[in-house]
């Protein structure tokens, strides 16, 4: 039997999930091999990481060093901002109605990554700054190589190497992909306003435009919209976008200042057929991709590597056996194809012309406004899988 302490534990990519999984397996393992570049300072998007994340990044040490930058979200709002016959209702979700202090923190992508890349030099994990080339896996092994000339003879691979997974390719998991006729407009800005810990998504009929609170009077922004009114905006100048920006949220929080630059990104979609196979473990986006709503993303990825640390032995036995791989497989399946159909469904919905289907999303929102039982089963549920069934402290019956 392979022994999980002589043979590397390799994790591929140096993405947020890379890192997480490479500082959180080397609490628990001697050979851990962190193999991937860690990305420059050029992503201006943030990440918003709900209670759950956060509760597992302090477990594993790394909150500390976070929170100072984070801000909370303590409310979430979701508001109607089409111009469509029928309308959906207001719908207000309040952290402290589940008896949670905050939904989640919202933390810039450049302060997160740095965070955890210090974080990685003062954990046990080996990191080589390579990318992996080859892989072949064999029935108690898998080489790996890196462009660097490198190779790994490693007991199983963690693949946090992205949607274009070459460790999901080479393990022979086949993932099937689409995409939509969306692009997400990613900014930060400043306002006048207090956001007092509020994120607004407004729901429009190109898809969802959400502010999320950063730390004193700034936000930052996801604007899905159509590619070429994407393309229109990022020709705009900062005061210009400013007063769309604006505009499209009602003046809730005062005038607007652009305070970093806008990027775009086009909206896609991948489910993989299996999620670990031949000693290959997917995790983050080598195992999930949906579009930017309800903050799902690199949650989804902080609870793929809580689950395989849940899954793996622990007393030397072999990490890459068929019964480890058919565990992690039964566990994170039911969670990442819901949230993905979830999340399809809902964005899909958004785009819908059709009558029957805004009527349906419309009685639907208007069902969790005045069901609290029903609005903190969802809360729940959206923090963590299961969860939803736990008693609502605060309400028992309908509001009106």
């Amino acid at each position: 039997m392979t022994s999980t302490r002589t043979d590397p534990i390799v994790i591929a990519g140096a993405g947020h999930v890379g890192l997480i999984a490479a500082i959180a397996t080397a609490r628990s393992f001697d050979n851990v091999v962190s193999l991937g570049v860690v990305p420059e300072a050029s992503d201006k998007r943030t990440t918003a990481l709900m209670m759950p994340a956060t509760k597992f990044l302090e477990k594993i040490g790394l909150w500390e060093a976070i929170e100072p930058h984070a801000a909370p979200i303590t409310t979430m709002r979701i508001l109607d901002g089409t111009q469509r016959l029928i309308r959906s209702p207001a719908v207000t979700f309040e952290a402290s109605e589940i008896d949670e202090p905050a939904f989640g923190y919202n933390i810039p992508n450049t302060t997160l990554t740095s965070v955890l890349a210090d974080a990685l030099k003062h954990s046990g994990a080996r990191h080589i700054a390579a990318s992996a080339s080859h892989y072949h896996p064999s029935d108690d092994a898998i080489m790996v190589e890196a462009n660097d000339g490198s190779s790994i003879t490693a007991n199983i691979v963690i693949a946090a190497d992205g949607r274009s997974s070459l460790a999901r390719e080479a393990a022979g998991i086949s993932a099937r992909t689409w995409s939509y006729n969306q692009t997400a407009i990613v900014l930060s800005f400043s306002h006048t306003r207090d956001h007092h810990d509020i994120s607004t998504e407004f729901h429009t009929e190109h898809g969802p435009f959400t502010q999320v609170p950063l730390q004193r009077k700034r936000s930052s922004l996801v604007w899905v919209t159509t590619p070429a009114h994407a393309v229109e905006l990022l020709e705009l100048s900062r005061d210009q976008l400013a007063m769309r920006v604006e505009e499209r949220m009602q003046s809730m929080l005062g005038a607007v200042t652009i305070d970093v630059d806008p990027q775009s990104w086009p909206l896609s979609g991948l489910v993989p057929t299996s999620f670990a196979r031949n000693r290959v473990f997917l995790a983050g986006e080598s195992a999930h991709v949906f579009p930017p709503i309800g903050a799902q993303g690199l949650n989804l990825g902080v609870r793929d590597v809580e689950t395989l640390l849940e899954t793996f032995p622990t007393d030397g036995a072999d990490l890459g056996s068929s019964r480890v791989i058919s565990t992690y497989n039964r566990k994170r399946s039911p969670d990442i194809l819901a949230r993905t159909g979830a999340v399809d469904a809902l964005n899909r919905s958004l785009l819908s012309d059709f009558l029957p289907v805004q009527m349906v999303r419309s009685g639907g929102l208007e069902l969790l406004r005045v069901f609290s039982p029903l609005r903190g089963f969802v809360m729940r549920e959206g923090l963590r899988p299961g969860s939803g069934f736990r008693f609502t402290r605060k309400h028992t019956a309908p509001e009106h």
